[in-house]
């Protein structure tokens, strides 16, 4: 498996996820932290300049996505 077959399968796990529950992965669930810790790498690296041109786009959608569930409380 390449490097970009990885991404994009770990992307569209985040996706899904976050699709399915209405929040975003959390780092306090040990089945959601490997999720959590993907988002918060690439977006360090997207605000570097350091992530792929191509991947950038495919990524502000995801953040789009989880910033309309951002604020959701979950307990309703």
């Amino acid at each position: 498996m390449t490097h970009d077959e990885r991404w994009l399968t770990r992307y569209n796990e985040v996706m899904a996820f976050m699709e399915k529950n209405h929040r975003n992965p959390s780092k306090h669930y040990l089945e959601e932290r490997l999720m959590h810790n993907w988002v918060h790498q690439n977006r360090k690296l997207m605000n570097q300049g350091s992530l792929k041109e191509e991947r950038v786009e495919a990524f502000r959608r995801l953040l789009e996505v989880g910033e309309k569930l951002r604020r959701v409380n979950q307990f309703k």
